[in-house]
């Protein structure tokens, strides 16, 4: 068998290398992918934002409720048997729908106290309100009886300076009309409510809502 040569021999053992090199774009076709990219990049935020912006408008909140007037109507101290207050009050709530499909609300319950004393609760009738909407409520508080211990004195002096504060806790229960479902709907608000007693009118209000 005949031997390879000296020269046949180092060259089969020298290494052979394959170098690749990228592919060149011309320097139009590297503006092309860049616009592209900048362009699908504006196409991604823009559909970000859209659905965050529909889940913000879509998404159930609760509705708000507020006193737009209370007003004094009957006020009469009993000093026998006990110490105890009768007490006429006429209010007239607002709920507000803040979001874009109808409410309907099953009844509306109101607690009236003065000095974390409790005076007594309305109840009214439910109702439906459009979406974006808004509803007014008149409601009358009429109670016999309230004993008044050490808030006496005080309420007289309120009643002499003209101006009583009332809390008012107010509580709504009913559902949302979202396209073909209906989602329950539970909210409840705490107010204290500055009633001026000369002219029946609201000073101040501070509401908070209660979780």
């Amino acid at each position: 068998m005949p031997l390879l040569s000296e020269s046949q021999s180092s060259y089969s053992q020298t290494p052979q290398y394959v170098v690749v090199l990228p592919a060149y774009l011309p320097p139009y076709r590297q503006r092309l992918l860049r616009k592209l990219h900048r362009r699908r990049l504006i196409c991604f935020s823009a559909v970000f934002l859209f659905l965050i912006s529909a889940v913000y408008l879509v998404w159930p909140s609760d509705p708000e409720l507020s006193v737009v007037r209370m007003s004094l109507n009957r006020l009469h101290f009993h000093t026998r048997p006990k110490i105890s207050l009768d007490v006429t009050l006429d209010l007239r709530l607002k709920v507000r729908n803040r979001d874009v499909y109808s409410m309907d609300y099953d009844s509306l319950l109101v607690a009236v106290g003065y000095r974390g004393e409790s005076l007594g609760n309305i109840t009214s009738e439910g109702g439906h309100i459009r979406a974006r909407g808004s509803s007014y409520v008149n409601a009358t508080l009429d109670v016999d009886g309230v004993e008044m211990l050490s808030d006496v004195i005080l309420l007289l002096e309120d009643l002499a300076a003209g101006s009583i504060t009332f809390d008012t806790v107010s509580e709504i229960g009913g559902k949302l009309g979202l396209f073909f479902f209906e989602l329950p709907l539970k909210a409840k608000i705490s107010c204290e409510v500055i009633v001026n007693t000369r002219n029946s009118t609201i000073t101040r209000q501070n509401c908070y809502p209660e979780i």
